[in-house]
């Protein structure tokens, strides 16, 4: 790129790199870094098309174009994504909230309108997406999210701050095999790393080189994390209480038969606008 360059001149340059590097809608890549840079919205950047950019702005950009066109993930560059209408803070110790979280989030949600749920236990938090929607969108209630990663959680606790729910979530370092809190549960959610060794490869550059392997795969059949949730939920769990957990490709009929082994019944699946089975649910007997 040149010093003297219009915005359109920039976007075009950029959407044919990123192109040739492989990147799926590289255009729209392209306009999402650039807003960025700019500080404006998508209809000021089209009414600034013929607009000189500065230099110090060519450089931030080309630096960020060229790390996309290695794959890293756009979320990553800026720092940011949003997820269930909220401002979320991402780096490379958390996953990037995925959209298809947010049917977790909306079918909690709904559930807590029709029973009274005080406390739920949320885990591995990661960036702490689930429980920062879930206490912005539920009345009274009182979360507990544990992860692993004490940087995750340092990334999680200033998403709380920055959304204004520090005080009603607990963010706790532990593995889920040693967590022994001195209550139970109404609810437990999670959304589990599901990618089995098998299916590692098959993934996007953007995933394998980049976001955090402990977040979203196992090493093994994917299932690891769905057993040992399920067998320490008979103890974590209020008799009747409910279980929330999101689901990988293909995993429905896996996952009912590991819930309904370790004594939840009513159990039920959700799918996406997909139509994937996305969400299952159960309750403890």
């Amino acid at each position: 790129m040149g010093i003297i360059l219009t915005v359109l001149e920039v976007l075009n340059k950029s959407t044919e790199f990123l192109e040739k590097k492989g990147i799926e809608s590289p255009r729209l890549n392209a306009e999402l870094l650039l807003i960025e840079v700019l500080k404006c919205n998508r209809i000021d950047l089209y009414l600034r098309f013929d607009k000189l950019l500065n230099e110090n702005d060519i450089v931030i950009y080309r630096d960020w174009i060229s790390r996309r066109g290695k794959f890293e993930p756009l979320q990553y560059i800026t720092g940011k994504v949003e997820f269930y209408g909220l401002p979320f803070e991402v780096t490379p110790d958390v996953l990037i909230p995925r959209p298809e979280t947010e049917i977790l989030v909306e079918e909690i949600i709904k559930h807590c309108k029709e029973k009274n749920v005080k406390n739920i236990l949320d885990i591995g938090t990661g960036s702490g997406n689930i429980p920062i929607s879930l206490i912005k969108n539920i009345d009274g209630v009182k979360i507990t999210s544990i992860d692993i990663s004490n940087k995750a959680l340092i990334v999680a606790e200033k998403n709380a701050s920055m959304n204004g729910v520090e005080s009603g979530i607990d963010f706790i370092v532990s593995d889920i095999n040693d967590y022994k809190p001195e209550m139970k549960y109404d609810l437990i959610v999670s959304n589990p790393p599901y990618v089995g060794a098998l299916e590692y490869p098959t993934l996007q550059n953007e995933i394998k080189n980049y976001e955090p392997g402990i977040a979203f795969t196992d090493s093994n059949d994917g299932l690891n994390f769905y057993r040992t949730i399920a067998e320490k939920s008979k103890s974590l769990l209020k008799n009747g209480g409910d279980i929330f957990l999101e689901l990988g490709l293909g995993q429905a009929e896996n996952v009912t038969e590991i819930l309904t082994n370790n004594d939840f019944i009513n159990i039920r699946c959700i799918k996406d606008l997909q139509q994937i089975d996305r969400v299952v649910t159960g309750e403890l007997k």
